[in-house]
């Protein structure tokens, strides 16, 4: 096989990349936060790219345990086998978990675990006799995937336009809790919350709950709306009405979970427990693809003595590299503490960008939880207008960012699919304070760059 040149313009390549227009650096290194691209150039990666790299780039435990499984099994098909790693990382997560969870399903990402947590919920209901649960109700301006059940059960519209001829059409979705934007004048945290919780129980009466399978959640809203916590309460509501009407709980755990808001879980904050946690991102760190469904100990009973077995299953599912390489990574994080080491943290990364990003003008709102932070950006504070959708801040920044050595995960449709622009950070748990600071500088100058670069300076 020849040598692949180490640069390749885009008309060389033969790799369909996900930017169209953009030449993309070639990535050699990583070093904790830092990633080195063919010129040595470094980049710190205050997203983890998008919320993954939890634990840096380049960890020797990680590599090592990586390497040793290799050694040992690199591929045993769980249709006829079970591995090590895989049982281990299992009981690691069953213990770790909320009281009553003891089941782990593995999968190769995100968008995967997603599909499989909707075909266990609906596997639960047929097993049971409950054959009318079909519906799945969801939140708007919610991120749950790109495969077609995960982007069926999504409530971004610019992410599930073009696909609509595909998407389920037993998904409905209900207002997402973001008070920034939706708490009325006067109307307490306790208020919405209530509010909301209401809407979401009049809903389900107007599907009738013995059609509804599921409600599926992100704790903490991550892509679509920049790291958007529910108010207290909120979710302890939205527990009781499940299961007062049989329904269960999935929460999407993808990008908020693994230790990523100072908890493992991060429902944990929310103080309640649901049916189903699905995780993927910060549980491999980006050394392997995985994702993970856990189960609670009734859906697992159900399943493992029904008549069905287990429905859902890709050939990669609990693929021992991967595993191998969680469980290492898992590992790290606990005997390191960092999961703790992000909640202490939390709050100095919030003063640092309200120090830094705080008295701009076009920063509406600074908000989430431990190392995962959004900034909403917006042309009047007043108001809380956002800037036109046409003229693609977002983008822009992400592109200045990047020329400045930053790596941030700008998104836009804040608002409503469509319009909005926000910037997510969610740094590596090992970052320094020096490392924040440092990023939080950078994205600043990077958002005055950008809004030059469109003509919004003024605006």
């Amino acid at each position: 096989m020849s040598e692949i040149p180490l640069r390749r313009n885009r008309a060389q390549s033969r790799v369909l990349h996900r930017a169209s227009a953009a030449e993309p650096a070639v990535a050699v290194g990583g070093e904790g936060c830092w990633l080195i691209d063919q010129d040595g150039r470094r980049y710190l990666d205050a997203s983890g790219g998008a919320a993954v790299s939890c634990l840096g780039h380049g960890d020797p435990r990680v590599r090592a345990a990586i390497l040793a499984q290799l050694d040992r099994v690199a591929f045993a098909h769980t249709g006829f086998f079970t591995n090590e790693p895989m049982e281990r990382l299992a009981d690691l997560l069953s213990e770790a978990a909320p009281e009553g969870f003891g089941k782990v399903c593995f999968v190769s990402g995100g968008s995967e675990a997603i599909e499989s947590a909707l075909k266990i919920a609906r596997q639960h209901a047929v097993e049971r006799g409950d054959l009318a649960r079909t519906r799945v109700i969801a939140r708007r301006q919610s991120y749950h995937g790109n495969t077609l059940g995960a982007l069926s059960a999504t409530g971004n519209v610019g992410r599930r336009r073009p696909f609509l001829p595909w998407v389920m059409g037993d998904v409905v979705h209900v207002a997402p809790c973001h008070a920034y934007r939706y708490r009325l004048p006067g109307e307490s945290d306790t208020g919405y919350g209530a509010r909301l919780a209401a809407e979401f129980e009049r809903e389900l009466l107007i599907q009738g709950p013995e059609t509804v399978l599921a409600f599926l959640a992100e704790p903490v809203v991550g892509a679509t709306l920049g790291a958007v916590p529910a108010v207290e309460g909120y979710f302890k509501a939205i527990r009781e009405i499940c299961t007062r009407h049989g329904v269960l709980l999935i929460l999407d755990e993808v990008m908020c979970g693994m230790g990523r808001t100072g908890h493992t879980f991060a429902c944990e904050a929310d103080g309640i427990a649901p049916d189903i946690i699905v995780m993927a991102k910060g549980l491999g760190a980006g050394y392997q693809p995985i994702g993970a469904v856990l189960v609670s100990d009734e859906i697992a009973r159900v399943i493992e003595t029904g008549r069905l077995g287990l429905t859902t299953g890709h050939t990669y599912m609990g693929h021992p590299v991967a595993c191998a390489a969680a469980l290492a990574v898992q590992e790290a994080i606990r005997d390191d503490g960092l999961v703790a080491r992000v909640r202490e943290m939390g709050p100095v990364f919030e003063r640092l960008l309200r120090e830094g990003l705080g008295d701009r003008p076009y920063v509406g709102d600074i908000r989430g939880r431990g190392f995962f932070r959004g900034i909403e950006l917006v042309a009047d504070r007043e108001s809380k207008a956002p800037f036109p959708a046409g003229a693609g801040l977002w983008k822009k920044i992400k592109e200045e960012a990047f020329a400045r050595g930053l790596i941030c995960y700008p998104g836009g449709g804040t608002v409503d699919g469509l319009s909005g622009d926000h910037v997510l950070l969610a740094p590596p748990f090992i970052a320094t304070e020096e490392e924040l600071a440092l990023a939080i500088d950078r994205l600043g100058a990077a958002i005055d760059a950008a809004l030059a670069a469109t003509g919004l300076a003024a605006a």
